[in-house]
């Protein structure tokens, strides 16, 4: 679950392989406590910043011994097309846009000192593709302002993981394929978007204070891989009182006059509360609990200055919100998905405890490091080898059971080399059999002795490190991975380019922990889905077991030794001060993709109507709590995501007035496109008025059409009747 090909249904491989031979003919130790106090180690810290912000004095520290950093945060829609686009998470290829349930966005803060600035962002995406990282940091380059302060090095981007948003923003091919390309208006809104929110936090830099407080989340999510976590060492697994991480670290972030600007935590659980049938846009369990959090501190989203609210990833690889609720529902409401209800409220209370609760002030110095690492050639000190060129493993085909289990796996979960139902021909003799051996021109062998012998117990399924879809083109998948540290006082954040397990999580913390002791930290997080994208990132024991996510961990047995290497090396370098080589920058392959994927030719509606009628008016009167429908003759949505905008408005009567009460982000309201005929499009639009206050209401359509004739795209409305909720 989670990555490009998540599921392995046998009709997933079977588009890999079409779409293939159509690419080659064209051109810190958590301790699960809820103890919320820290020592407070250090402090760093105006004269006026050049952004016309107050810049922090070295060594300037608050009343109460913490550190005053210059603090901004800062909000943007990063919602794609809405229509007709496959969605990344699953990868079921029936699942298409077709509407909004909840708006995605980019949340970004900035944390500097007197002498070093850090920005971290989590966004509302499946996952955080390397391509849009380059991206945003080279329209950062292209800003003089931001360009002196913020480049890759100091820039963490990373992604909730939700499973509902519209994909194929990644240029690599085994995370666009079932998308069926490259969508480059999904592209350029997300890093635009990205970009956006930085932007913003930059602009509304003030002087502050960051508080920080950990609690134990309990009963929010499950460890769907338990018997590959049972393989790790049992004295290891006696230290900890979960099989998942329960911890969640909050910050909170406040101006010297007493402004609250901003709250982020990180929290270990899939957002996959809602299942691959549904097909509205959703940021799932963690973007409804931001929501949530940000309605409650009166949060604008138009506005360039508001509160924010990131419920970001941790190490969520093994960890379901669906044990005990069973497969995750495509529903997306409370009342018909438990699942969904619970992990939102459960992450939203606690936070919101944490928050209120929060004393300790975050104290020390502004650091960071960032390199790029050649994951293929990489050696491994306590391994006494080099990590392996990416491959898939067999199991990977076998999906999550937990969450949305294969119903046709190739190979089930557990399949290793020494499996009865695999063969070192197992994988040659599947590809070749496909369209009568054709891809014997286009796949490399899979049973070259180095590279079986490097994966150890992985049968490579997909060789995705060594396989090119075309002569000019890259690997299926990146293989130079980009490692960060973030030193924010006494917390270490590690970047980390892949979905983190349980245990995984712990000992790059520890690493963490231990390389920075000596500069103050005493806590770190792990920021998973950050900066690039490599499927999974398991235990070396856990990978011997080469469950889902043992097999999804790309660049073999020791890529957790290895990862851990480098965070020590980064660590140790912000340390003694020094720096660290840039390592191999990645290749720009978004100049190399292709897309397949619908394209609006024109919108058209029935004879005699215009773009906005309306084809069904809602009733005279509701009671609270029903649901209001209605219909409207429309435009693709794809003509114009309408950014920081809505296709909806819930409007009420006041004083003589009709004002806004609810948009296409609030959860309460769905807005649904549905395609009829050949070129009409008709818009749902549903309103459900639990929360309602009584009174007179109306809703209010607005959308865009394109002409055939001219290419010419023109906004519309609409508007029904009123009605009453009473």
């Amino acid at each position: 679950m989670g990555n490009g090909m998540g599921n392995g249904k046998k009709k997933i491989f079977m588009a890999v392989f079409l779409f293939s031979m159509i690419c080659l003919v064209s051109p810190g130790c958590d301790n699960d406590s809820d103890d919320n106090s820290f020592p407070l180690l250090g402090s760093d810290s105006g004269q006026t910043d050049s952004n016309g912000g107050t810049a922090v004095q070295s060594n300037e520290t608050t009343g109460s011994g913490g550190s005053v950093y210059l603090i901004g945060t800062g909000i943007y829609d990063i919602t794609g097309p809405a229509a007709e686009i496959g969605m990344m998470g699953y990868a079921v290829s029936e699942q298409k846009t077709s509407g909004i349930h909840l708006r995605l966005r980019s949340r970004a803060y900035i944390i500097g000192d007197a002498d070093k600035r850090v920005v971290f962002v989590s966004a509302d995406l499946g996952m955080l593709f390397q391509m849009v990282k380059v991206k945003v940091c080279e329209k950062i380059a292209g800003n003089a302002d931001l360009a002196k302060y913020y480049s890759e090095k100091n820039v963490l981007l990373s992604a909730t993981h939700t499973h509902n948003g519209p994909g194929g923003y990644s240029g690599y091919f085994l995370y666009d394929v079932t998308i069926n390309g490259f969508v480059k208006q999904n592209f350029n809104a997300i890093v635009d978007g990205i970009y956006q929110s930085i932007l913003r936090a930059h602009n509304n830099l003030k002087r502050g204070r960051i508080l920080m407080a950990q609690g134990t989340v309990e009963g929010c999510g499950g460890n769907r891989a338990e018997s590959a976590y049972n393989n790790n060492p049992a004295a290891e697994r006696a230290r900890y009182g979960s099989i998942t991480d329960t911890t969640m670290t909050l910050l909170k972030f406040v101006t010297l006059d007493g402004e609250e600007i901003g709250m982020v935590n990180w929290y270990a659980v899939h957002p996959d509360s809602i299942g691959p049938e549904n097909t509205l846009i959703s940021g799932d369990n963690k973007g409804w609990a931001s929501y949530l959090f940000e309605k409650d501190k009166g949060a604008d989203y138009r506005a360039a200055r508001t509160f924010v609210a990131a419920f970001a990833q941790a190490s969520a690889g093994d960890v379901t919100p669906n044990i005990g609720f069973g497969q995750a529902p495509a529903d997306v409401t409370f009342e018909k998905n438990k699942s969904l209800e619970n992990a939102v409220l459960k992450q939203y209370n606690k936070a919101k405890e944490l928050y209120n609760s929060a004393t300790s002030e975050l104290s020390g110095s502004i650091d960071y490091r960032h390199e790029w690492v050649d994951m293929r050639t990489l050696y491994v000190e306590e391994a006494k080898c080099a990590t392996c060129a990416a491959g898939m493993g067999a199991s990977f085909s076998a999906g999550s059971p937990a969450d949305n289990p294969s119903p046709s796996p190739l190979f089930p979960n557990g399949t290793t080399v020494d499996s009865l139902n695999w063969s070192d021909n197992a994988a040659s003799t599947f590809l070749n059999t496909f369209l009568g051996g054709i891809f014997a021109f286009a796949w490399p062998a899979t049973n070259d002795a180095a590279y079986k012998k490097c994966h150890a117990e992985k049968p490579v399924l997909i060789p995705t490190g060594i396989a090119h879809i075309n002569v000019n083109g890259p690997t299926m998948t990146p293989q130079i991975m980009p490692l960060q540290v973030l030193k924010i006082g006494n917390l270490a954040i590690a970047g980390v380019p892949t979905e983190v397990t349980t245990m995984a999580g712990r000992r790059i913390k520890e690493t963490l922990v231990t390389g920075l002791s000596g500069r103050g930290v005493n806590v770190a997080v792990i920021a998973s889905l950050a900066n690039s994208y490599a499927s999974y990132l398991s235990t070396r024991e856990e990978y011997a077991m080469q469950w889902y996510e043992g097999a999804c961990t790309q660049f073999g047995p020791n890529e957790l030794a290895a990862f851990r290497q480098e965070y020590a090396k980064l660590c140790r370098a912000i340390a003694d001060g020094t720096d660290v080589p840039a390592g191999p920058a990645p290749r720009d392959v978004t100049g190399l993709t292709v897309d397949f994927t619908a394209k609006v030719v024109l919108d058209d509606k029935p004879l005699f109507k215009n773009f906005g009628d309306v084809i069904t008016q809602p009733d005279a009167s509701y009671s609270r709590g029903d649901t209001v429908s209605v219909q409207f003759w429309g435009g693709h949505p794809n003509n114009n995501l309408r950014t920081q905008d809505t296709f909806l408005v819930v409007e009420k009567l006041v004083n003589g007035s009709y004002v806004p009460v609810a948009r296409d982000w609030d959860p309460e309201t769905t807005y649904r496109w549905q395609r009829n005929g050949i070129s009409y499009s008709i818009i749902t639009i549903t309103w459900h008025t639990k929360n309602a206050e009584p009174g007179t209401y109306r809703i209010r359509h607005k959308g865009d059409w394109k002409s055939g004739w001219t290419g010419k795209i023109s906004a519309y409305e609409g508007v029904t009747t009123a009605f009453k909720v009473q």
